[in-house]
């Protein structure tokens, strides 16, 4: 039977393995059979085994020290897929329902990563007034011409599917070698945004692109795999064991929440109505939940810290 399972990696503080068993804590509420691997340097490792939390991992592997940033991990993933058919997901993610309906779509695909077909100037980009100067000077397209490129999609690299080897590892090799021609590009460096790495997604994106492999998209509505964690627009029980979304059915008037003020995200919102008369939202389940907005990561943040507190006392007792 072809194997099918997770992947996760953790590095750096401990924090970060306390959200990898988190995550994998909900994902166990509705995936009791496929297998889970975590890829972590040794001294997460023997946290783990220190704590007795082994029984919630089907495999643990040592991650190189070389392969400990966002980069080095997802630029490989040929060199650290376990299963035939591998989900690489990030650590900042709660399951909210079962996957079963999830595998069957992705298994379609040789690789994709979740996305949209059409990045947004905001994709590498200032996340500020700024991209209005980057709009207007539309260095994007001129990035497009410079590699030979048709498009260029929208990634969003916290979900990726792997089945052929050889597709993956084509893909990392490609975005690699983007990467290092970041130079000749408009992306900018992702640590002005107060991140402590630098971004794989666009990279990845032009990779896609460039052999032609289309991603999985990022909004299905219902059926959407993942959805953005945002405050007021997210209702769920303390735990995460409900969650409801409010997902609106047109993509610019969705792109609002992203928006750091509520009150100001409001307002917005009801003008898209008022003036656009784009009031329609559906309440949505979301496969997973990503806490992908640096802003908005606290209630994930409690929550991994309530897991961990649980999992090590029981473990212990």
């Amino acid at each position: 039977m072809i194997q099918e399972g997770y992947v996760l990696h953790t590095y750096g503080e401990e924090t970060y393995l306390r959200h990898a068993v988190a995550s994998v804590v909900t994902l166990r509420r509705y995936d009791k059979v496929r297998p889970v691997a975590l890829y972590c340097p040794a001294s997460h490792a023997e946290v783990c085994y220190r704590n007795g939390l082994t029984d919630l991992f089907t495999t643990i592997e040592l991650l190189p020290d070389e392969n400990c940033s966002i980069n080095g991990f997802k630029h490989h993933l040929h060199e650290f897929k376990p299963w035939e058919r591998s989900l690489y997901i990030d650590c900042d993610m709660v399951w909210c329902r079962n996957p079963d309906a999830l595998w069957a779509q992705l298994s379609v695909y040789p690789y994709t990563i979740t996305g949209l077909e059409r990045a947004d100037y905001y994709f590498g980009g200032p996340k500020n007034a700024a991209v209005i100067l980057e709009f207007l000077r539309d260095r994007r397209r001129r990035t497009l011409k410079r590699f030979g490129l048709t498009h260029l999609p929208r990634v969003q690299a916290g979900m990726i599917y792997a089945a052929d080897p050889e597709v993956t590892k084509s893909v990392c090799d490609a975005a690699g070698r983007f990467r290092t021609r970041v130079s000749e590009t408009h992306f900018r460096t992702r640590l002005l945004e107060g991140r402590s790495e630098e971004s794989c997604e666009w990279s990845l994106a032009m990779a896609m692109s460039h052999l032609g492999l289309p991603v999985y998209h990022w909004y299905q509505g219902v059926n959407s795999p993942q959805l953005d964690y945002i405050p007021g627009m997210t209702e769920h029980t303390p735990d995460f064991e409900n969650v409801v979304c409010d997902y609106y059915t047109d993509r610019f008037v969705y792109e609002i929440r992203g928006l750091k003020n509520a009150q100001v995200r409001q307002f917005c919102l009801w003008l898209a109505g008022e003036v656009l008369r784009k009031r329609d939202y559906l309440r949505v389940t979301p496969f997973a939940l990503h806490f992908s907005w640096l802003h908005a990561k606290q209630p994930f943040r409690d929550f991994a810290e309530r897991v961990w507190a649980q999992v090590t006392d029981s473990s212990n007792s």
